[in-house]
């Protein structure tokens, strides 16, 4: 069988989780590292064994010949560190979100597409073990027919919470309820509708957003609809992450931590009727729980290995990190206009750059990268000490 040559460009914490979950792999082999800044390069190498360190991710490129590039990087890289690498004619593993806008994400898509190569985007919580235990619990007829999802985020700012936490929510929904066709979505901040004017530039550069606290709903083809939930909390809490599947028959749970089943689709805190019963979970063969490499990023280097060897795409593809893509950008576009968006969006366009436009605005003023100094940055902005 074949071992698949992997390269990691950069070495941070996504970077390092990573590249662990490859290295573990007993079907790939950690090739070469790239990164700017030669603590993290040496750490990371140091750690994984692996001599060839990078500064330059030509150079990489060129002396390793790697059969898959994985990009955790910063959003507002993805676009120029895919387009530079797909050149290479070799597969790409990019961090979410896919891009920090359509028309980006489309031209990553095409690129891959002529040069015959995969895309995936790393949600990995949709090839999880937990996931794979709801998706096999929807599939087997456990809850009946699928009506409504719930899902919420970990408490972040709503706009910068739907480009990070959310981009994972709707992948892993999308597993559940196929494709969607179009979303209806309310966005507040400092408890009224939004404006123009709070349309600002997201921590992480995850591109354009607005809003501290968004509900979204999605109407899928399947005829199911969610609601998707980024509301901003005192205290971030990544317990809070995960959805429900509600169904005709009964309810089901998903976190990244476990999965679990109601057997009633009506739940009454009345001691009889919530006694929620945890799912089995299956970790594939091969994985050590006793590695330190997380189970859900081995889930997905093991998909992304099964779905080489077999020709097909990655369950998180190229499609699916677009149609994320569409969902979110429908999110904050309804959001500011107040109607609902058909998908997939004609308008190819960052929605909230063009309704600045319309208004007579110019670009959003600068705000901090890292997100607690961005945050405060965003209360003094709304007057709040």
């Amino acid at each position: 069988m074949p071992t698949y040559r992997v390269a990691i460009l950069g070495c941070r914490a996504r970077g390092t989780a990573a590249a662990r979950a490859y290295h573990a792999h007993p079907k790939c082999e950690v090739v070469g590292l790239c990164d700017l800044v030669p603590d993290l390069l040496n750490a990371l190498g140091d750690e994984l064994g692996v001599t060839a360190r990078y500064d330059d991710l030509d150079s990489m490129m060129l002396e390793q010949n790697p059969d898959i590039v994985a990009i955790p990087t910063g959003t507002e890289f993805h676009y120029d560190l895919s387009m530079r690498i797909l050149e290479y004619g070799v597969h790409i593993d990019v961090e979410k979100p896919m891009c920090a806008t359509l028309e980006q994400a489309d031209e990553v898509l095409r690129l891959s597409q002529q040069k015959g190569v995969r895309i995936a985007v790393h949600h990995q919580g949709r090839t999880g073990a937990a996931m794979n235990a709801v998706a096999a619990a929807v599939q087997s007829g456990k809850i009946g027919d699928i009506r409504h999802m719930n899902a919420s985020g970990k408490g972040y700012y709503g706009g910068y919470g739907l480009m990070n936490i959310g981009t994972h929510a709707v992948n892993a929904m999308l597993r559940i309820t196929g494709p969607c066709r179009s979303v209806t979505s309310l966005a507040l901040t400092d408890g009224r509708t939004v404006t123009p004017d709070d349309v600002i530039p997201s921590a992480g550069g995850m591109g354009t957003v607005l809003g501290e606290r968004i509900t979204a709903t999605l109407a899928f083809d399947s005829g199911v609809t969610a609601t998707l939930l980024q509301q901003r909390f005192p205290v971030v809490d990544a317990t809070a992450y995960g959805f429900e599947v509600c169904g005709t028959e009964g309810r089901l749970i998903w976190k990244t931590s476990g999965a679990w089943w109601l057997r009633t689709p009506h739940f009454l805190p009345d001691g009889k009727n919530d006694q929620w019963e945890p799912l089995p979970i299956t970790q594939p063969v091969g994985y050590d729980a006793d590695s330190g490499v997380s189970p859900e990023e081995y889930n997905y280097v093991e998909e992304y290995v099964n779905a080489l060897d077999a020709g097909r795409e990655h369950e998180c593809s190229g499609v699916q990190g677009l149609h994320v893509m569409e969902i979110l950008m429908a999110v904050l576009e309804s959001s500011a206009h107040g109607v609902r968006i058909d998908l997939p969006q004609k308008i190819r366009t960052h929605p909230l750059e063009q309704w600045r436009k319309e208004s007579g605005l110019g670009s959003p003023r600068e705000m901090p990268r890292e997100y607690r100094s961005w945050l405060a940055a965003e209360d003094a902005r709304l007057g709040r000490s």
